[in-house]
């Protein structure tokens, strides 16, 4: 029943393998000394590709950022699948914030979701990774980590997912943040900036500001032509988008202190459901800073810049009146002191120039940089209009200019009503719009007065005595009380100053001997 033939022995067969793994070996080696490693890779590769399995599946890879900027279809895709949560799901991230409406839903690392959209299953998995180190010469140093959504789908169904998926999931994520959406207030962050390492970037916190349009003490017309103006803006993508506009506005704030401002801003961002980002100028060193500051807010925002004439000296439109003044200085000195001073100016204006610019600035809000981002606002507020550059001020820039003046008596019975729940009308209304129509106030004055007492009489005193000592003020009378409790203080002050020099010219003692305080010529 077995084969005559013998059959070979276990050290034949153990001489034959090691045979052929000698012979291998030495082939491998050969190939490694001969054959370059880049031809190596490729034949690999080539091998790979005729002999690997065929898929046919598609998968796209959605990073969170792309360079400069945030990537909207992750950002969309993190929101809209944190609602397809399925009970097959085993790890998932939770937070929530004192004052998010609701819990913030992640996926963890490596999990998966499948989704349904007309009929096509679609595969997501979320990826997060560790990023390379970087190089020591790289200039913005990269992020230590990375984020990414991978979508596996059918090949054939490839037009379904660009042209009807992705949109589908911008437009659910846009519906499910603006039910969801708490306000930010975004600030600059200095504390590692310039030598720290950290880089320019934001701090946000929530925006709990409650100043809303029926709260402005503002002129009907003026409040109801804002409102109008803001909501023909955010209606007008397509408009911007036809006659080749970034899609933005601005608005330049001006008026005294204290005429609402600020609360303005705050009511404007409640109204259109925009976050805020509060720039200082004052904190920006250079303009590549103030362009890569800018780039990272985001869209649907307020950008607001307030006291814009006293935030920073912007050198551009007064350098070359400076640059001849100086010229002018220095031919009036003497060779030897101003070739000195030459050196000193020219060094001066080399640092000068490698600072924020108003042509920075302006490049930004209507430059080709304006187009980076949609939706936005840009605010500016100013207590001196006069003092700006009318560079700033012209349309395309500040496309509207709204005056925030001192009180009338229409904003004062809105505080009225506001502070001490007046509804109706009061014995002092009479007299108080009287005063406020011939004096000048400031909202922020009548309320600070409004409250200083819960009781509307006591409070509405107050107001007529403040407003009869502005008029008054404002008249050139002064209150013979005022004159005299005046007068008494510059007698004692007087006094006091004779007090004190005759108590310097007499001698000191100090350590035992006699010391005399000379006068000052």
């Amino acid at each position: 029943m077995f084969s005559t033939k013998e059959m070979p022995s276990a050290s034949s067969l153990f001489a034959t393998y090691a045979s052929m793994t000698a012979s291998v070996m030495l082939v491998r080696t050969m190939v490694n000394d001969l054959v370059p490693h880049p031809l190596r890779v490729y034949a690999h590769s080539a091998f790979r590709h005729f002999f690997k399995a065929r898929s046919s599946d598609l998968t796209l890879i959605i990073e969170d950022n792309t360079n400069i900027s945030r990537n909207q279809i992750y950002d969309a895709a993190e929101v809209y699948l944190s609602t397809k949560i399925s009970p097959n799901t085993a790890r998932l991230r939770i937070c929530k914030t004192p004052k998010e409406k609701n819990i913030t839903i992640r996926l963890e690392k490596d999990e998966k979701i499948i989704d349904s959209f007309q009929g096509v299953a679609f595969k997501w998995r979320f990826v997060h990774s560790d990023a390379e180190k970087n190089h020591p010469h790289d200039m913005y140093p990269s992020r230590s980590e990375r984020r990414s959504f991978e979508l596996s789908f059918p090949k054939k169904h490839k037009d379904i997912v660009f042209d009807s998926y992705v949109p589908f999931i911008l437009e659910a994520a846009k519906a499910i943040k603006d039910d969801q959406r708490v306000l930010r207030m975004f600030t600059l962050n200095t504390s590692q900036c310039y030598g720290g390492g950290g880089g320019i970037r934001w701090d946000s916190i929530n925006l709990e500001h409650p100043s809303t349009f029926e709260t402005l003490a503002m002129e009907p017309d003026l409040k109801n032509l804002v409102m109008e103006d803001l909501n023909r803006f955010v209606r007008r993508k397509d408009f911007y988008k036809r006659v080749g506009r970034a899609w933005k506005r601005g608005y330049l704030l001006y008026g005294p202190p204290g005429t609402g401002k600020s609360s303005l801003v705050a009511a404007m961002a409640n109204y259109l459901k925009f976050d805020i980002y509060d720039l200082q100028l004052a904190n920006i060193m250079r303009d590549s800073d103030l362009r890569r500051l800018l780039l990272s807010t985001g869209n649907r925002s307020i950008l607001v810049i307030e006291d814009i004439d006293c935030s920073v000296d912007l050198p551009d439109r007064r350098s070359g009146d400076e640059l001849q003044g100086s010229d002018d200085h220095f031919q009036s000195k003497a060779p030897s002191t101003r070739s000195k001073d030459k050196a000193e100016s020219s060094g001066a204006k080399g640092q000068f120039n490698a600072q924020l610019t108003l042509s920075g600035l302006l490049n930004f809000i209507d430059g080709l940089w304006s187009s980076c981002g949609d939706e936005r606002i840009i605010i500016f507020t100013t207590n001196h209009k006069e003092r700006l550059d009318p560079a700033l001020l012209r349309p395309g820039r500040m496309d509207m200019h709204i005056h925030m003046s001192y009180c009338t008596p229409h904003g004062f019975k809105l505080l009225a009503a506001n502070y001490l729940g007046i509804s109706g009308e009061h014995s002092l209304y009479g007299e108080i719009e009287s005063l406020i129509e011939t004096t000048e106030v400031t909202p922020a004055q009548v309320a600070g007065e409004l409250m200083k007492s819960e009781d509307a009489d006591v409070a509405l005193g107050e107001l007529v005595n403040l407003l009869k000592r502005k008029k008054l003020e404002g008249d050139g009378v002064v209150d013979e009380a005022a004159a005299t409790t005046t007068t008494n203080l510059e007698v004692r002050t007087k006094k006091l100053a004779k007090r004190q020099k005759t108590e310097n010219t007499k001698p000191k003692k100090y350590n035992g001997r006699k010391r005399t305080t000379r006068k000052k010529s």
